[in-house]
């Protein structure tokens, strides 16, 4: 009898080409995890369309592997960081439409983030800078595609909406550069989500030293319930070496 379950992530739940989306990566360790709170540290870029070992671990943890690589791992953590009030629906579509009338330099086809995709293929944060504040927020809507059965977004994906906000707040806030990578994500779900309803993600600053930045995420409803809440550190590339 095995430990393990050989898992395979399609190309189109992408972050960067050819890697997995980190905040799925995450949500997929963090569900067979057993604690209310998760800690995903990355620790290698997970490939799309190519079979990873996905196996539990002694903390009540879960571990993705690629042969004896470790790629991430989820561990039982504190809670998440408390997070600021949500802005409005009204604010976080502003601050979205802000984003995709003059796009960063650098995007990509991210499942998360990517401009190109559609309420059914992506969950388009589309995070901008809020008006008045030190948030980062896009209000978007989930398509029916992106729900199981029972109408819910899955929790992968909720865990993917804490993500790329992290990568906003780093540009906008904190003038980062384009390519920053998540290597940990922690985070605790607090309610279903459903697909089909208004939702807003935003993101703020935790603090900023060297290439290294650390964010606090939140996801709400259109109504400024909160749904998720997590904290991340981000790594930007190292510079380029001058000809």
């Amino acid at each position: 009898m095995t430990d393990f379950e050989t898992i395979t992530v399609p190309a189109r739940l992408s972050g960067y080409p050819g890697v997995a989306f980190g905040g799925y990566v995450a949500g997929v360790l963090a569900v067979r995890a057993a604690a209310k709170t998760v800690r995903v540290d990355f620790r290698r870029p997970v490939p799309t369309d190519a079979p990873v070992r996905l196996a539990p671990t002694a903390d009540g943890g879960a571990q993705l592997m690629d042969g004896e690589l470790l790629l991430a791992a989820a561990s039982p953590a504190e809670p998440a960081v408390e997070a600021p009030e949500p802005p409005s629906w009204a604010q976080a579509s502003a601050a979205a439409e802000a984003y995709r009338a003059a796009p960063p330099d650098g995007m990509v086809d991210c499942f998360g983030c990517g401009p190109h995709r559609t309420p059914d293929t992506g969950l388009r944060l589309h995070c901008g800078r809020v008006s008045g504040g030190p948030l980062v927020a896009a209000a978007w809507t989930p398509g029916p595609a992106l729900g199981g059965a029972d109408g819910l977004l899955p929790p992968e994906l909720v865990w993917g909406a804490l993500d790329c906000p992290g990568n906003a707040a780093g540009r906008l806030l904190d003038d980062r550069r384009a390519g920053a990578v998540t290597a940990a994500l922690t985070a605790r779900l607090l309610r279903p989500v459903p697909v089909g309803a208004g939702l807003v993600s935003y993101a703020w600053m935790l603090g900023s030293e060297g290439r290294k930045y650390r964010v606090g995420t939140a996801l709400a409803t259109a109504e400024g319930d909160l749904c998720a809440i997590g904290e991340a550190l981000w790594v930007e590339p190292r510079p380029r070496p001058t000809p």
